[in-house]
């Protein structure tokens, strides 16, 4: 459309509802121009919120028309993909720690037991007298004692579970060692059984108690469920439960495996002191007390048994792993005892340190050496001795399995039986040499 010049009148226009004589003035027309782009903006908000399809559908095309008077031409929008079909799964909640946990310890916390130690401990009696005899004119008199028989007393306790519902207890052996002393078991339901050592294990903290039920013919015991322990990982949770600190029965605490495959020195006041390889390290508290009762997963698999803790540290514990037991348990059932096969040479595994502070020729090995106290280098008639091994021999390989400080003799020979034979090379003297060894057998 022509734009008029801005001085040039409007045209004037005749209504059919008045005479042709009189003239009426129009307004002057305004531009088109701001009108269209008001639709076009208008335009752009219902497209958005009406959805593209609805508003395309049913607008587009008339705003589209009537664009085309002003010769503006809109693209015609491209078709809406069809939707997709979303279906969610069914959201199953997982199980949380704190209700595994919960399950666990409610399963299975009925099959551990606290074990009460007692002794017959002499009574003393305290009395007084005048050292200057009767009738002195000094009244001074001292104290003196004297014994009054005997009383059965507790000295002490730790924890245990049971294995089979007869009655069958796994336990560590620092807890159950003392021949003097009875042993007393504690159920959950608090009753008390007297128990009797079966067998001590003369490698590991171990031992087996049986429950006397003579009173209660047929009873049976609440077992725990035994699990694996050779594919544990570090951070993995456990949870220990035992006799803490001898007096709060059947205490658990929750944590997660710190370590795996340490070597610790177990002690019990000095009576007891033995190096244990190979255990589980964790920081679920292990208190005295604890010592024997189960490490179990999140599932109440027992993966473990409680049986040391770090004196100079907080939250170090440390567990011996249930399959290095299960040969022990299956010992006593079949044989009534534990044995294991036996060599009979005190060692130190040599590492590059070691190598270096003693000029030795090589960084691995069990180096056959006198202990600190003088203890003999090679056991009197044992299969080391009647071999022909003596001290300074350094063993390298045992039945071709090279002997490293991650791989221990110890380690190695657990893996044979008492009679079986093997050979042994050796460094003497910087001259390698093989031996045959027959193994003997190591009991308590």
């Amino acid at each position: 459309m022509e734009n008029l010049p801005e001085e040039q009148k409007a045209p004037q226009f005749i209504s059919s509802n008045v005479s042709p004589s009189v003239a009426i003035p129009q307004k002057r027309k305004k531009s088109k121009i701001p009108a269209i782009f008001a639709l076009i903006f208008l335009f752009a908000i219902l497209a958005g919120f009406a959805g593209g399809s609805v508003f395309t559908g049913f607008y587009f095309n008339e705003i589209k028309d009537y664009l085309k008077n002003f010769n503006i031409y809109l693209p015609t929008p491209s078709p809406s993909p069809t939707p997709t079909t979303i279906i969610e799964k069914e959201y199953v909640p997982a199980t949380s720690q704190e209700e595994a946990v919960i399950k666990a310890v409610k399963e299975y916390s009925p099959a551990v037991v606290s074990i009460i130690i007692s002794k017959d401990l002499p009574v003393i009696e305290q009395y007084y007298i005048n050292p200057f005899g009767e009738g002195s004119p000094f009244g001074f008199e001292v104290p003196q004692y004297r014994q009054q028989g005997t009383q059965k007393q507790e000295v002490g306790g730790g924890s245990g579970f049971i294995i089979s519902s007869d009655g069958l207890v796994l336990t560590n052996k620092h807890v159950v060692q003392d021949k003097e002393a009875e042993y007393t078991v504690l159920t959950t339901e608090g009753k008390k059984y007297p128990a009797k050592v079966l067998a001590l294990d003369p490698v590991q903290d171990l031992a087996l108690i049986k429950i006397d039920t003579k009173d209660e013919t047929g009873k049976t015991f609440p077992t725990v469920k035994i699990g694996d322990s050779d594919n544990l990982q570090i951070g993995q949770t456990v949870i220990a439960i035992g006799n803490a600190l001898g007096e709060f029965r059947n205490t658990v605490s929750v944590g997660v495996i710190s370590g795996l495959g340490r070597t610790v020195t177990a002690s019990s006041g000095g009576a007891f002191i033995e190096t244990i390889e190979d255990v589980v390290q964790t920081d679920a508290a292990i208190n005295k007390g604890n010592s024997g009762g189960p490490l179990l997963n999140l599932k109440g698999e027992v993966i473990g048994v409680n049986t040391a803790m770090a004196q100079d540290a907080q939250s170090i514990g440390f567990a011996i792993p249930i399959n290095k037991a299960k040969r022990s348990i299956e010992q006593v059932k079949n044989t009534g005892k534990i044995t294991y096969p036996f060599l009979g040479v005190r060692y130190v595994l040599i590492n590059a340190q070691i190598k270096e502070e003693e000029n030795l020729t090589v960084d691995y090995g069990a180096w056959i050496k006198r202990g600190d106290q003088g203890e003999e280098a090679v056991t009197q008639g044992s299969a080391a001795q009647k071999a022909g091994l003596i001290e300074g021999d350094i063993i390298l390989e045992f039945n071709g399995e090279k002997i490293t400080t991650d791989n221990s003799l110890a380690k190695i020979i657990m893996k044979y039986s008492p009679g079986d034979t093997v050979n042994l090379k050796i460094l003497r003297s910087d001259q390698e040499k093989m031996i045959s060894v027959t193994l003997g057998e190591r009991s308590e």
